[in-house]
């Protein structure tokens, strides 16, 4: 019987376009609920597959901070979420909560 090996998913390989990591992130806003550090790290996701060296020229923060802050682990304040959101290139959007 043949070996299988897997590797580890890595959602960052699969976000090419700009419109693929606003869909990626939009996904995971509806999946979050009010988990803060799911969103954070769904933006470190995006941050990786863009580059952490140029999210941080863009945003004046430090890698280490940045890696730290979107790792799911830290707690970004809302300052940071919206400085990598500009930086990034996404736009966060309020709708009403739909009555189920």
């Amino acid at each position: 019987m043949a070996v299988l090996k897997l590797k580890k998913w890595d959602s960052a390989q699969h976000l090419q376009t700009e419109e693929d990591m606003a869909l990626y992130l939009e996904a995971c806003l509806q999946e979050a609920g009010d988990d803060a550090a799911f969103v954070a790290k769904a933006l470190g996701t995006i941050a990786k597959a863009k580059g952490m060296s140029q999210l941080s020229r863009d945003t004046g923060l430090g890698r280490e901070s940045l890696y730290k802050a979107l790792s799911g682990e830290g707690n970004p304040s809302f300052a940071t979420i919206l400085k990598v959101t500009t930086a990034l290139g996404i736009q966060l959007h309020a709708l009403p909560v739909q009555a189920h």
